[in-house]
């Protein structure tokens, strides 16, 4: 289930997702890849685990920040479990923390790492109450108090670069940013990375792919893959097909036949 913050949060946050199995498996595969967003993760029941090598497995903490991800991730899960992901906007963490999002890329921290003893609390806070409009609360009351902690820091000219190139579907030049922004290409690339972690080239690939997601999403008969892979921007299917698999590791094809989507960037791997 997807649901929207309090609308003082909007800035931060784009939405919660709330996940629950309650079929029984022996495990489970999930897929986590880019969608220029960051996350904030909490599991309840069970763990969610990662396998590094061929010899070894890591247990994720409880509760962790998911910054930017160069590839995707597989997580795998052994029994039911509930899940609650923050989605920030793309600069949300850096905005609402203060941390250089470039520091968090690709990493996975634990939240009591990251904030301390509030870190705890709010895991043990989600924990206790298993009813949605009270775990609700406990989020936006949380994320407020970190907004009011940081209403005196200025904010940078990110959102209205993002909406740019979000409404230019990810096809943009850096001298359209420029234009468009008035700054250099330099000081926009270091804004990008401090604010989202990413440069402006490659959130904008990011951005093509959840288009191209969103045309799949709502196509008509007549639209195969090659007709789609045109229309989101790319130069051809095989353009399409390599870009697609070096993000999610799977064809579109496949992403629609062989897996179960929990969220647009986050699905089941069905296991033989």
């Amino acid at each position: 289930m997807q649901i929207a913050p309090i609308k003082e949060l909007v800035p931060y946050i784009k939405h919660y997702l709330f996940l629950e199995s309650e079929s029984d498996f022996n495990l489970k595969k999930l897929r986590l890849f880019s969608d220029g967003n960051t996350g904030m993760v909490f599991t309840f029941t069970a763990s969610l685990y990662i396998n590094n090598s061929e010899t070894k497995i890591f247990k994720y903490p409880d509760s962790f920040l998911y910054g930017q991800i160069s590839a995707f991730k597989d997580l795998f899960l052994t029994k039911n479990t509930k899940i609650i992901i923050v989605v920030f906007q793309p600069y949300g963490i850096n905005h609402l923390l203060g941390i250089p999002a470039i520091e968090l890329r690709d990493e996975i921290t634990s939240i009591t790492e990251l904030l301390g003893k509030n870190g705890e609390e709010l895991y043990e806070r989600l924990s206790e109450e298993s009813k949605l409009d009270l775990r609700l609360n406990i989020l936006n009351n949380f994320f407020i108090e970190q907004v009011i902690k940081r209403q005196s820091v200025n904010k940078n000219f990110i959102p209205s670069l993002l909406s740019f190139i979000l409404k230019n579907k990810g096809q943009v030049t850096s001298t359209q940013l420029e234009n468009y922004s008035g700054y250099t290409e330099r000081h926009i690339q270091r804004i990008f990375k401090e604010s989202i972690g990413l440069n402006p080239k490659k959130y904008g690939n990011i951005v093509m792919l959840h288009n191209f997601l969103n045309l799949l999403k709502s196509r008509t008969i007549d639209k195969n893959l090659t007709n789609l892979s045109y229309e989101a921007g790319y130069a051809d299917q095989a353009h399409l097909i390599k870009e697609f698999k070096k993000y999610t590791g799977i064809t579109p094809t496949e992403y629609l036949n062989n897996t179960s989507r929990l969220a647009v960037n986050f699905f089941e791997i069905k296991l033989e």
